[in-house]
């Protein structure tokens, strides 16, 4: 399933994976929620309710453009940049097209749909 977000002026898709967690996910689409810089290499979006169907990590190939769900804080992790997985990280799916929308510094509203 591919997923569209928008920000700002920032409009892109994501592609999820095929797991219980990332089709929890989509179930809560769409959303609208406030997207923030966190730690330098990733924008991050608290969820209305913590997910359930849990796949955890650690994500075998971490890469920049992962979109991940924090399972201790009940967020959404769009990494665009390396980063080092652990137990308590999700991979719901991957950005398409590159990391370039996320380098855009700031707190926005977001929104996050079905294609």
């Amino acid at each position: 399933m591919r997923i569209h977000i928008a920000f700002g002026d920032q409009r892109f898709t994501a592609s999820l994976e095929d797991n219980a967690s990332a089709r929890e996910f989509a179930a809560m689409l769409p959303l609208d929620l406030t997207m923030s810089d966190f730690g330098g290499n990733e924008k991050i979006a608290y969820l209305p309710e913590k997910l359930t169907a849990l796949v955890r990590g650690p994500v075998p190939d971490a890469a920049p453009g992962d979109l991940c769900y924090y399972v201790p804080w009940g967020n959404l992790a769009f990494f665009h940049g390396r980063y080092e997985s652990t137990r308590d990280l999700v991979r719901l799916g991957r950005l398409d097209g590159g990391v370039g929308p996320l380098l855009v510094r700031g707190e926005f509203a977001v929104r996050i749909e079905g294609v």
